[in-house]
């Protein structure tokens, strides 16, 4: 790993903002930022945050959404989790809470803008990017990805400007609430999925 990069995660690991400087109502439980990262990697998987499971485990999709995931990948855990090969960098890097009905809060509103950009610097060998869900897909696809999630992900990879040209892939959370989604949406397994697969077995 490069020195400026370690440095970074580092900072990124021991960040408090949103305790100490937040955006609306402070955190109310302690950060922990979760994420990895190499600068040797080409896949960077970009999702939501954490959930309360990989909140408590420090191990990102440590869940059956990531078990979803992986099989959507078509790749095993040990490979899933060389962050040589895969880096995994959410939108925000700590669980942000739940709201009322006990669903996640979206990502905190600090997190993108002060950590994404210098991250995106060191990692300079990505190519491939998954986008998970829609701030991800808000994130780097800006007005491509202003219509439903159902449209952005049926049109498929494109090149992303701000990211060198890298493939970005839009996808739905691959959380089992999605199961409805997917069986109403066919052409994603039949459609995307071999795609996705090829592209990402072109990179480990």
């Amino acid at each position: 790993m490069s020195q400026p990069l370690d440095r970074l995660l580092a900072e990124i690991r021991a960040c408090r903002v949103c305790r100490t400087q937040p955006r609306g109502a402070p955190l109310a439980h302690d950060p922990r930022p979760v994420l990895r990262a190499s600068a040797t990697a080409r896949i960077l998987i970009v999702g939501q945050a954490p959930g309360t499971k990989v909140h408590a485990s420090g191990k990102p999709f440590d869940d059956r959404s990531g078990d979803r995931l992986r099989a959507w990948m078509n790749v095993p855990a040990d490979v899933f989790y060389d962050e040589t090969r895969i880096a995994i960098a959410p939108m925000g890097f700590c669980f942000p809470g739940q709201d009322a009905k006990g669903g996640d809060l979206p990502p905190r509103k600090e997190c993108a803008p002060l950590w994404r950009p210098r991250l995106m610097r060191e990692l300079a060998a990505i190519d491939l990017l998954l986008l998970v869900g829609t701030y991800a897909q808000r994130w780097y696809l800006g007005d491509d990805a202003v219509t439903s999630l159902t449209e952005t992900v049926r049109a498929g990879p494109r090149p992303l400007r701000d990211v060198g040209g890298a493939l970005g892939i839009p996808l739905p959370h691959p959380s089992w609430r999605n199961t409805g989604w997917l069986t109403a949406n066919p052409w994603f397994e039949s459609e995307v999925l071999p795609i996705l697969r090829s592209k990402i077995a072109e990179r480990i």
